[in-house]
Order: C-alpha cells, then sequence, then structure tokens
C-alpha cells in the first residue's frame, strides 16, 4: 500500500526494525534512518491507519482473493528467484506446483489477424502438452493467449497492473472469471490501485518472474512486449520470438530481438523441445479436474434447452431467449463454468 517499498526496502526495514508491525508504528524520523527510505516514502508508512488496512482486507474478502506474502511457503518458485519478488500477491482462483512450468506468451495490444491466430495456436498447443500459459490480460495478443489456453483445456495465469477493485481493461471482467476458475489471476498492487502507465513495467516483471521463458508474438518498437523480454534475459529466462515481415510495424520488435539472439521459432515444437526434460519430470496435478455441477437454476434450464451440437451465434440465442445481451452472456458463462456448454471462435455456442 506504500508505492516505492519494493522487497528490498522491505528487506532493509525489516532488518533494521525486526518486525512489520513495528515498521508501520516507528516514527517518521526514525523510519529515515534506514537507508534509501527519504522523507516521501517515512511519511506514507507513519500515516497508514489501521483503518485503512482493515479495509483493504475487508474488500480483498468480498472480492474473493487470497493475499499470500514472500514468506509464504507456497509462495511461486520462479518468481521467489527474481532480484526484486513482489512483497504480497493477491490472488483470484489457484496457484499450484505444477506452474512452475510455465510460459508467458507476450504482444501487442493491437495485434493483427496474424499475432492473434499465431497466439492462439501457439497457446493452445503448449497449453495441451502440459505447459502453463502466463500474459497480462491486456488485449491484443494476451487476451488471445489466455482464452486458448482455456480452451484447450490447459491452465493460465493472467498478472495484472491494477488493484482488483479496478479491473484492467474493463471488457475482461468475464475473461477474468474464466481464468480464475481454471488458473489463477494475480496482482501485487493494493485493492484500489487505477491502472496507471507506470505499473505495467512492475506487471511484466512478474509476467516473466513466473515463467521458464517468454514468447514474444508481435511487438512494435518500445511496445511493453520487449519490456517483458528485457525482464526475461535479466532473469535468466528463455527468450522466443516469432518472425514476422519486415514492412510491418508490429513485427520490427520480434525481428530485432531474433536479431539480437532471441531464438526463432515457427511451431511450438522449438518452444517445447527446450523443456521437454522437465515437462517429462513434471509431478502430477495435485487435484482432479472439477466435476460437473449439474444445479441449474430456471433461468439456465432454458437456455440449456435452446444451445444444441450445432453452433449458435450469441446474437441468435438472445433473440430466441428473447433476452438482452448483458444478461445472457452472464448466463453463458455460468453455464461454460458448469461445463455445461462451450464456446468456440466468433462467439458461438455448442453443448457441452
Amino acid at each position: 500500500m506504500v508505492s516505492g517499498v519494493g522487497s528490498v526496502r522491505l528487506g532493509k526495514l525489516l532488518e533494521f526494525f525486526g518486525k512489520p508491525e513495528n515498521v508501520i508504528n516507528a516514527p517518521r524520523t526514525k523510519l529515515m534512518q534506514v537507508l534509501g527510505v527519504g522523507e516521501k516514502i517515512a511519511g506514507q508508512i507513519s500515516s497508514l491507519k489501521a483503518q485503512a488496512l482493515a479495509e483493504e482486507l475487508r474488500l480483498a474478502k468480498r472480492h474473493n482473493l487470497r493475499i499470500m506474502t514472500c514468506d509464504d511457503e507456497d509462495y511461486p518458485k520462479n518468481l521467489k528467484n527474481i532480484y526484486d519478488p513482489p512483497i504480497v500477491l493477491y490472488l483470484k482462483g489457484e496457484l499450484r506446483e505444477e506452474d512452475i512450468f510455465s510460459l508467458s506468451i507476450v504482444g501487442s495490444r493491437r495485434a493483427s489477424f496474424y499475432g492473434r491466430e499465431q497466439a492462439e495456436k501457439f497457446s493452445a498447443s503448449l497449453a495441451q502438452a502440459g505447459m502453463t500459459v502466463v500474459s497480462g490480460m491486456a488485449r491484443g495478443v494476451d487476451t488471445c493467449a489466455h482464452r486458448w489456453a482455456l480452451k484447450a483445456g490447459g491452465r493460465s495465469i493472467a498478472v495484472i497492473g491494477s488493484g482488483f477493485a479496478d479491473l484492467y481493461p474493463p471488457e475482461n471482467s468475464a475473461l477474468c472469471e474464466e481464468i480464475a476458475y481454471q488458473g489463477c489471476v494475480v496482482s501485487e498492487f493494493a485493492m484500489r490501485t487505477p491502472p496507471l502507465r507506470e505499473n505495467f513495467p512492475r506487471r511484466n516483471r512478474v509476467v516473466s518472474g513466473l515463467s521458464l521463458g517468454v514468447l514474444v508474438v508481435e511487438a512494435a518498437q518500445n511496445s511493453g512486449a520487449l519490456i517483458t523480454a528485457d525482464f526475461a534475459l535479466e532473469q535468466g529466462r528463455e527468450v522466443f520470438a516469432l518472425p514476422g515481415r519486415l514492412d510491418a510495424g508490429n513485427s520490427y520488435g520480434a525481428n530485432e530481438l531474433i536479431k539480437h539472439g532471441a531464438k526463432l521459432v515457427t511451431s511450438p515444437e522449438d518452444i517445447l523441445e527446450e523443456f521437454v526434460p522437465a515437462l517429462e519430470a513434471k509431478p502430477p496435478a495435485q487435484q482432479p479436474a472439477p466435476e460437473r455441477i449439474t444445479g441449474l437454476s430456471a433461468e439456465e434450464e432454458r437456455l440449456c434447452g435452446l444451445i444444441r451440437e450445432t453452433p449458435l451465434l450469441i446474437d441468435e440465442i438472445a433473440a430466441r431467449a428473447v433476452m438482452g445481451v448483458g444478461r445472457l452472456s452472464a448466463l453463458l458463462l455460468g453455464l461454460q463454468l458448469k461445463k455445461m456448454i462451450k464456446e468456440l471462435p466468433g462467439k458461438h455456442f455448442v453443448k457441452a
């Protein structure tokens, strides 16, 4: 909740004061005796009130989140090994031991058809091979990567650049629920933190930190995907890149990465061959797949009667059900989570 205090400064504060509660209760002048803690940060720490902390915990509980600290035994191993791991992770969903075998897929928010197609192909194949797909839940490549990992029956982890009470982008709220059901959504930011520009490089270091490697699908010059690749190199992770057209702005970043030593990939197998020994040694999943849930509301039963083996567009379902698209979308998501229907590309739905 105090901007400017990462794991490095926290370590210095704890070395000086012993326990977190001693840090919070310390006077400003005492805080300023710690190396790297100036007047501004000392003022922020000393102004924290018990009421604000209690409200933060209440808000996290209302969003059904777990709060994990870097001292917890099940803190992600890959992430713990980076230079500046987050002090706290807010989790919606579940992190598992098997998520150590993760690959990040990142790219342009304004992805071309080629970029979206390749993100879908690589994400689905890697998920089917047993890797967890990590991305930033942004528009474009990130969204495609998450969706197709889930469609392939695999796990996905989304790292967001805001607090859960100010989810960004807002149109991905349904996707957030889907990922949480079949994987995990992660944030290091306090609940009401807005999606500020400076948050996203911090988010990107967590995306790469959770992973064994990073695949850059499309990236313009100076894009966030390239920042993620830089973090990956600093963290000792593998960097992969898809080649693109020389005259396409979205391909500039990936082509530059290849020029400077990133591994050029043309198929998911090019990535998997780097991790086959690790994947063969992968422990079994800790939990079986969730059982099918059959308890349906009257509205859900009615929709199940309308949706058959032949794919129906969401607009067709809305017309037959005489229902607004907003309400219909919420019900369709619930039916997908209950394994009653499946979503196909282009917002088509079929009976599962």
